[in-house]
C-alpha cells in the first residue's frame, strides 16, 4: 500500500522539475516589472513560488502560521542564478522533511492565520495538499507573466502552445 508521505514525495518532484523549467526562464532585467498595478512584480512571484516547497517542512514541524506576528518577508534575490539556487534549497528541504515524517505526522490541524482571524484550518496532510496547489496556482500566474513578456512557456501536463507550433500537427505528419 502507498503511503500519503510516498504519494507527496512523488508530486513535489514531478511538480519540481516543471516549477525549475518555468522560473529558468525569468530574464535578470524583468525581476520589478508586473503586469498590472494590482499585480504582484515577477521578483516577488517567483520568489514566493520558490520558496514554497519548504512550507512543507513548515507544515510538518508547527501547528500554524500567524501573519500577525510572523509576517511574510520575502527572500531577497537578484538574478536568476540566485532564485534557482533558492528554489533547490527550498526544495531539498521540503524533499527531507517529507522523508523523515510519517503518515500519522499528517493527521494533527493546522491553522493559517492573521492575528484573530482564521484564514485556513485543516489536517497537516491538507495544508501539505494545499502547499502543492498553491506552487501549481502561483506557477500558472508566472506563466502568464511570461506570455505578456513574449517569452515562450513550457507545458506543464502536456505540451504548451509555444511548443505545439514547433510540430507539424498530426494530419501533416501521415
Amino acid at each position: 500500500m502507498t503511503t500519503m508521505i510516498a504519494t507527496f514525495l512523488k508530486e513535489l518532484e514531478a511538480e519540481a522539475q516543471t516549477t525549475r523549467k518555468m522560473l529558468s526562464l525569468i530574464p535578470d532585467d524583468k525581476y520589478d516589472w508586473k503586469p498590472h498595478e494590482k499585480s504582484m512584480t515577477i521578483r516577488l512571484l517567483a520568489v514566493h513560488i520558490a520558496e514554497l516547497p519548504a512550507w512543507v517542512t513548515m507544515t510538518l514541524h508547527t501547528d500554524g502560521l500567524d501573519f500577525a506576528s510572523a509576517p511574510y518577508q520575502p527572500t531577497v534575490i537578484n538574478n536568476n542564478s540566485e532564485l534557482l539556487e533558492l528554489f533547490e534549497k527550498s526544495l531539498e528541504d521540503g524533499r527531507q522533511s517529507l522523508q523523515a515524517a510519517t503518515d500519522e505526522q499528517l493527521q494533527p490541524q493546522w491553522t493559517l492565520r492573521a492575528g484573530s482571524e482564521v484564514l485556513y484550518q485543516a489536517t497537516k496532510g491538507e495544508a501539505v495538499r494545499m502547499t502543492f496547489s498553491q506552487i501549481v496556482h502561483h506557477r500558472a500566474q508566472l506563466g502568464v507573466y511570461l506570455r505578456l513578456l513574449n517569452i515562450p512557456i513550457p507545458g506543464s501536463y502536456g505540451p504548451s502552445a509555444d511548443e505545439m507550433e514547433s510540430k507539424p500537427a498530426v494530419a501533416e505528419q501521415v
